[in-house]
């Protein structure tokens, strides 16, 4: 699968050592050289704050991706095996999506293009730190672009549903993932799949019918494996 090709390229050639990438090539080329300039971004080093670790960038797509995958930003498993939601956050999501990891894995099905690429670090209480500011902004314009043949952007997590939905998501994030038929059929908000999120599972039961068609809709647009 392309997806661990890419992942394993990146590793042995240390894409995220620090490199200052040129803004100005940041919206040429195709999506291949779009990646590799992602995974070499250090945007976020010479920022202020900056980030409180080495940054390196984690995501996949393809170009004939057909659900992407918005969520906030890897976790420190993720940060250290360099695969995304490989973590007990992606056994859920996996679960939640119906689908196995080859599945989900493979880059022509979903691509996976969190707001921030990097770990952030964690918070005093031990939480993941927000995604970085510097990402989105820099980065989700160029790959929308590339990616033509999505037809089902999964917005996971509050971070994502505002950075996406601006002023249409609802002041909360229960509200938002309520009413995900006012966004449909781009559009499919979620909350993050984290334990931290346990209680919120277990409150609202409406949820489960969500899951439907979430299920419903992965499975008209992916090839199992």
């Amino acid at each position: 699968m392309e997806f661990f090709f890419d992942l394993r390229f990146a590793l042995v050639s240390n894409f995220w050592q620090p490199q200052i990438v040129s803004l100005r090539n940041i919206h040429m080329g195709n999506l291949s050289q779009l990646l590799n300039d992602i995974r070499r971004c250090d945007v976020c080093a010479y920022a202020a704050p900056p980030m409180p670790r080495e940054p390196r960038p984690i995501l996949s797509s393809h170009h004939k991706s057909k659900i992407r995958i918005i969520s906030q930003a890897p976790g420190n498993l993720a940060f250290q095996s360099g695969v995304p939601f490989s973590d007990p956050s992606g056994v859920r999501l996996r679960d939640w999506l119906g689908v196995n990891e080859a599945t989900f894995y493979d880059a022509r099905n979903f691509a996976i293009t969190p707001i921030g690429f990097c770990f952030p670090g964690y918070d005093k209480n031990g939480g993941d730190l927000p995604p970085r500011k510097e990402c989105a902004p820099l980065w989700q314009d160029s790959l929308s672009a590339r990616l033509p043949l999505v037809e089902l952007t999964l917005l996971v997590g509050g971070y994502a549903q505002k950075h996406v939905l601006g002023k249409t998501a609802k002041p909360r994030l229960t509200d938002t993932v309520q009413n995900w038929r006012d966004y449909g059929p781009d559009f499919l908000p979620l909350p993050h799949p984290s334990w931290r999120n346990n209680s919120w599972i277990k409150k609202n039961d409406w949820f489960d019918d969500t899951l439907i068609e979430l299920k419903r809709r992965v499975d008209e647009l992916v090839e199992r494996a």
